[in-house]
């Protein structure tokens, strides 16, 4: 019996093969096929999308630590409570809103809902740890945190648009970092992949000098260079490379400025100081011409302020001793001065001394490293803050004041620009303020530089 149902069997799978063998050949050939398209098509499009992935390498000037990246970098990371509009209006940015009480001594933000950091942490209150001197948080709710401050603080909207941050760098930006090379305690190259892509990779590479920097684009370590003062490099301009595009912009956060010593026995006297201001050209080839403290862009600007022009008349008669036989103090006209200039600005101080021998003054010239302790008169730059805030540069009791410049009136103005909330009336107080600086002239404004963006294609 055995023997007839192993036979049985073995005739019911001849007959069933005989019937449908065509039917399993073609199956098993196209599911061969459909599995080995698979295989080909998903290795197709993994190499198409890395062939199609952003990936940049971008040369920066400077010396970074980890604890001190670049604005460039921090800003691709994270975003601050709030944020600012080129023209320095002040925007919600992980706080949908906020309330300032107690005539600008406490701030009450409220935070966006369903914002997550790059680790998958909620942003709530707990998660904001900025760390100021003499402010009291409270954290009355989740989405909720309140900065009470020992005195009114106007540009403290502007403070925390600085990014916030989890742990590290952990942010809630389009990018994290990915990796970090140093040299010591300084990095050396930093690459950012994007949240939403690993593909998309940004990596940045920090040079000592600019030339090092121009050196490395043209060997091909980079192909984008950024923040450069010149568009050429040895005589031959970016401009003549093949494939290579050349972009130019005034940087609006430096300012070109020459600084007058107010306590020097002939700058003292402000009819020279305004004197020389008028004998300063009006373009300069090194950046956009600035007569005020402030970016043309910037709703501080105040335009109805004079600008002084080049006018040697003007400056001439200007330094004439006063027909005032009883004046107590006679204007006495230079006939030599000194600037010391930074190296990188040598050629608009040779500019500048040009103009002034027009109205007989001759000028020496001596370059320096840094801000002197002493000097008539300091060629440098200053960053323009991201607040209208000039407090620091120029009230009379502050160290970085560093023309010693003294005026009560300027000094109020200032004391009152950051403890005003009303953002009209903190406008009327700084277009005040830019009037009756440039009526004292302890500096003349020249330029915002003009700084170069070249990319390879």
């Amino acid at each position: 019996m055995a023997v007839i149902r192993k036979r049985l069997i073995f005739w019911l799978i001849k007959a069933y093969i005989k019937k449908s063998g065509k039917t399993i050949l073609l199956s098993f050939l196209v599911g061969l096929l459909l599995f080995g398209g698979i295989i080909f098509s998903s290795r197709y499009f993994s190499e198409f999308n890395i062939a199609f992935a952003q990936k940049q390498t971008i040369g920066l000037v400077g010396a970074y630590t980890q604890e001190n990246l670049p604005p460039e970098v921090v800003t691709k990371l994270s975003s601050g409570l709030t944020k600012l509009d080129e023209d320095g209006s002040i925007k919600p940015s992980l706080a949908e809103s906020w309330e300032t009480r107690d005539n600008g001594k406490t701030y009450a933000f409220k935070l966006k809902k369903g914002m997550f950091f790059n680790n998958g942490k909620e942003l709530t209150s707990d998660t904001i740890t900025y760390d100021f001197a003499d402010v009291t948080v409270e954290k009355p709710d989740k989405y909720t945190v309140i900065f009470k401050l020992k005195d009114a603080y106007s540009p403290f909207l502007v403070t925390v648009s600085r990014p916030v941050f989890d742990k590290g760098y952990t942010g809630i930006g389009e990018y994290k970092i990915d990796k970090v090379d140093l040299n010591g305690s300084f990095v050396q190259s930093l690459t950012l992949a994007s949240v939403k892509n690993r593909q998309d990779t940004i990596r940045y590479e920090f040079y000592p000098s600019e030339e090092a920097l121009k050196m490395a684009f043209l060997l091909g370590e980079v192909d984008e260079v950024k923040g450069i003062n010149s568009n050429s490099y040895r005589q031959a301009s970016f401009t003549s490379f093949p494939n290579t595009t050349l972009k130019e912009e005034a940087n609006y956060t430096r300012l070109v400025t020459l600084f007058y010593n107010t306590t020097d026995p002939v700058l003292s006297d402000k009819k020279i100081r305004i004197a020389l201001s008028y004998a300063i050209p009006d373009t300069f080839p090194g950046g956009q011409r600035s007569y005020l403290p402030y970016s043309p862009k910037s709703t501080f600007y105040n335009p109805d302020v004079e600008q002084r022009k080049l006018d040697y008349n003007r400056s001439k008669l200007l330094m004439l001793p006063s027909e005032d036989a009883s004046a107590s103090a006679q204007t006495t006209a230079p006939k030599e001065l000194t600037i010391k200039t930074l190296s990188k600005y040598r050629a608009t101080a040779d500019t500048i001394a040009a103009g002034w021998k027009n109205i007989g003054i001759e000028t020496k010239i001596e370059e320096v490293d840094s801000i002197p302790d002493t000097y008539q008169v300091y060629l440098g730059d200053f960053s323009l803050p991201r607040d209208p805030d000039q407090y620091s540069l120029w009230h009379s009791d502050q160290r970085n004041n560093i023309t010693r410049y003294k005026n009560l009136r300027i000094d109020k103005l200032l004391e009152d620009g950051r403890k005003t909330v009303n953002p009209e009336e903190r406008k009327q107080l700084y277009a005040d303020f830019q009037k009756y600086l440039l009526e004292d002239a302890p500096a003349s404004f020249l330029y915002f530089p003009t700084e170069y963006t070249v990319v390879r294609k």
